[in-house]
């Protein structure tokens, strides 16, 4: 095992990445699994997430790499569905990561290679096993309603085992947003979890970092 010293003596509270895309979430994530693993246990986190985008191709390196460093690793996957919003699913047991898988190989072979297609209908039986995290798009607004739907559909189908994902980028709108989100979490019962949506370990791969 490998010692870091910025693990040890991190400043930082507690925290846990719960939505990391790897560079096999092409045009999107920049860094390996492994570098992001490595980069998180540097920075004290107590857990990371790799949630490439209907994938779970980086999740053996990730895993190889979490066992040298000691840190705790969840496999999970972010998908869009056709008609609603993007969420990020997470495994908690064996039962849940073989559900994921299905729900992945299911996306993928129903279109071309490259793509895949889901949508709420797949997740009519709640995903066993797993959690949810709802995310909105940002800075973008939704729609009148659309975060009401999206937030009623997934409480219904992920009952205690769903978040609000609450991202704010520093920007103008940051005060607002947060306050539509706790509104949206009081209204359906769906807590609030911080989230960073890493992408990328250092600055020299900023460049190829899109959202």
């Amino acid at each position: 095992m490998e010692f870091s010293p910025e693990a040890v003596y991190s400043p930082l509270p507690a925290y846990a990445e719960l939505h990391c895309l790897s560079n096999f979430t092409f045009l999107r994530g920049a860094s390996h699994p492994e570098e992001l693993v490595k980069r998180a246990a540097g920075l004290g986190y107590s857990a990371l997430a790799v949630t490439d985008e209907c994938s779970l191709a980086g999740v053996v390196r990730a895993h190889v790499a979490a066992k040298d460093v000691g840190l705790p690793l969840v496999i999970g996957s972010e998908i869009r569905l056709q008609d609603g919003p993007r969420l990020v699913l997470l495994a908690t047991d064996r039962e849940g990561y073989g559900n994921l898988s299905e729900l992945i190989t299911r996306g993928r072979r129903r279109t071309k290679k490259g793509s895949y297609s889901l949508d709420w209908s797949d997740l009519d039986s709640g995903l066993p096993g797993c959690l949810a995290l709802l995310t909105f798009p940002h800075p973008c607004p939704l729609q009148k309603g659309e975060g009401e739907k999206h937030a009623r559909s997934v409480a219904e189908r992920f009952p205690d085992r769903a978040w609000i994902a609450a991202e704010l980028l520093q920007g103008p709108d940051d005060r607002a947003r947060l306050a539509g989100l706790r509104e949206l979490s009081k209204i359906y019962g769906l807590p609030l979890a911080r989230r960073a949506t890493c992408t990328c370990t250092c600055a020299r791969e900023r460049p190829c970092r899109t959202r």
